[in-house]
């Protein structure tokens, strides 16, 4: 995992937030390890992407769950950051090998086989689902594709307890237990909880919610050194385990 993360590949720009993402602990919480199929949902450009398929290069699986580029009308964005993910596995198969870029249907998301899968990774993307209203599907598919006793890793912004519902669409953060009621619901057992991505200094209530941190900076420039100093945002991190063997 060190020499993962450590990769000369990886996006010099990546690398600069590892300092607030710490990639190697949250996937050793994670329980990521060689051998394993790891499914990672809506990876976007790549983050997480460019640490997890050379990790899972010469043992195991990397599969990359993206949005169906076929189903037209979606946001200009998701195109962009398919076609950018495809091009970073093209471009360097010495270091990701041969990793899978499985799509899925956003309004009816399935991530494979039922049973297939030793882990589903995701990264600040649950709110999304709850926005739009799809939380309870994927988290069922989530369950589906899992092997019995495998994993799910979460980790999203979150938000303080008690914030209301449409705070929570507005702003991108969540709180823990929406998360956990979705994951329970769909038949997870939550196993841990970790501090590892937790930042203090998140007040969870900029002008334009999470977008206002780093690294997506929606701020006027005369505050840039404030939410600098903030950094990213408070993270909940979160393990959950399929019953069974």
């Amino acid at each position: 995992m060190a020499d993962a993360v450590a990769g000369e590949w990886r996006t010099p720009a990546n690398v600069t937030r590892d300092t607030y993402r710490h990639p190697a602990a949250t996937l050793a919480f994670f329980g990521i390890e060689p051998g394993q199929t790891v499914i990672e949902i809506t990876p976007g450009g790549g983050w997480y992407a460019e640490i997890l398929a050379p990790y899972l290069r010469d043992e195991g699986q990397y599969v990359a769950a993206v949005w169906d580029d076929a189903i037209e009308g979606q946001p200009d964005y998701r195109y962009r950051l398919n076609k950018e993910l495809r091009e970073k596995f093209a471009g360097n198969a010495a270091a990701y090998g041969t990793p899978e870029v499985r799509v899925f249907d956003p309004k009816a998301p399935g991530f494979g086989p039922a049973g297939s899968a030793d882990a589903v990774v995701t990264f600040r993307n649950a709110h999304n689902w709850v926005a739009s209203g799809d939380g309870e599907a994927y988290f069922k598919a989530f369950f589906d594709v899992l092997k019995p006793g495998g994993v799910l890793g979460v980790v999203d912004h979150r938000a303080k307890p008690g914030t209301d519902a449409a705070t929570m669409a507005d702003s991108g953060y969540l709180t823990e237990d929406v998360v956990v009621e979705l994951a329970t619901g769909a038949g997870f057992s939550l196993e841990e909880k970790s501090e590892v991505n937790a930042n203090p200094k998140d007040t969870a209530d900029h002008p334009n919610g999470v977008w206002t941190l780093p690294p997506s900076n929606r701020h006027d420039e005369a505050d840039a050194g404030t939410y600098e100093a903030i950094g990213e945002s408070d993270r909940m991190t979160l393990r959950f385990r399929k019953p069974g063997a």
